[in-house]
């Protein structure tokens, strides 16, 4: 891999490329974008005009064995990131990868040993870890503002529409074969694997899901999980993607033994609560809102810094989806 500079392709440059992602590469020092790649050549074609990308490719094959492209950033469904990030691997790319990281656990653990055997660098595309808002939150939690953790309590509950999640003609989140679940396989993996960052590593834990919409039997709507952690630290988290428009909540609250930190997660406010009373923090999102998390991967591949988010949390994450998601019948 050249060291002076990281030279971008894209697999699948699809709705979260437009701008979360896509735009970013071109804005990090020392990163280009120069090729993405989609099985449908007009829309490559498309968005490489508009991005102004010099190259797009609807073979995979084509886009890998472009000497010049020194990383790839994997941006399709799940079901072919496992698939793609090894075939990456095997020609030496670097690799950053959307959440959630594969299908399954077992397929992330097939991933980490892929990387081992390669001896490549992949980063998980986890990127609320580098938000301003998460980096607060988390010192918050380290220094002690709000004392010993006690309690840790997340809701998401939506309709079944969420409008956090990007509505597409083919809606393939919500087909297990290709998003690994529903609703919860996309939005939880942004939750749970902020709960790694602030916590650490779990000693335990254990869940489930239920079908509570008689008239879908395709994946479950209903999620429910208990996490331990070191210093006994207990998280609750409860999903359901079957309630009203009027009882949507996204709320996740950190209970310490000197006061309280309550924010949302797909949101931009912390309410900071303790002895001197409450207060309000708001935050300003980047315009690419993957843009910090795209600059320490660049950073990682370059050798100048550690990894921002690790295929090694990545396997246990999927591990503790696994288990939410076993059905209760």
């Amino acid at each position: 891999m050249k060291k002076e500079q990281i030279t971008w392709g894209i697999i699948g440059c699809g709705d979260v490329t437009e701008k979360k992602s896509g735009p970013a590469f071109n804005k990090v020092r020392n990163s280009q974008l120069l090729a993405v790649m989609r099985r449908d050549g007009k829309k490559a074609a498309d968005y490489a005009r508009r991005h102004q990308v010099p190259l797009w490719y609807d073979d995979v094959n084509q886009l890998l064995l472009n000497s010049e492209i020194n990383a790839i950033y994997i941006a399709t469904p799940p079901s072919s990131h496992l698939e793609y990030a090894i075939k990456a691997l095997k020609h030496g790319k670097a690799v950053y990868i959307e959440k959630p990281v594969t299908l399954n656990a077992d397929e992330a653990t097939c991933l980490a040993a892929a990387v081992e055997q390669y001896q490549g660098k992949l980063v998980v595309a986890h990127y609320r870890r580098q938000l301003p808002m998460f980096l607060k939150i988390k010192e918050i939690i380290t220094q002690g503002v709000i004392g010993d953790i006690r309690l840790v309590d997340l809701r998401l509950w939506q309709s079944r529409s969420p409008d956090l999640v990007t509505q597409d003609p083919s809606n393939w989140r919500t087909n297990p074969a290709i998003s690994g679940g529903g609703y919860f396989f996309d939005l939880s993996p942004h939750q749970l694997d902020l709960m790694l960052y602030f916590f650490g590593k779990p000693l335990s834990y254990s869940g489930f899901s239920q079908v509570q919409n008689p008239h879908n039997n395709d994946f479950a709507d209903q999620t429910i999980g208990t996490i331990l952690f070191d210093h006994k630290i207990v998280f609750n988290g409860s999903w359901n993607f079957n309630v009203s428009k009027s009882d949507n909540v996204d709320t996740c609250e950190v209970i310490g033994e000197l006061g309280s930190l309550k924010f949302s997660i797909f949101g931009n406010k912390i309410t900071l609560k303790g002895c001197e009373g409450e207060r309000e923090i708001f935050f300003t999102h980047p315009e690419n809102i993957q843009h910090p998390m795209i600059d320490n991967t660049v950073n990682y591949f370059l050798g100048k810094g550690t990894n921002p988010s690790s295929i090694e949390e990545a396997v246990t994450l999927m591990q503790m989806i696994d288990t939410f998601a076993v059905v209760y019948h």
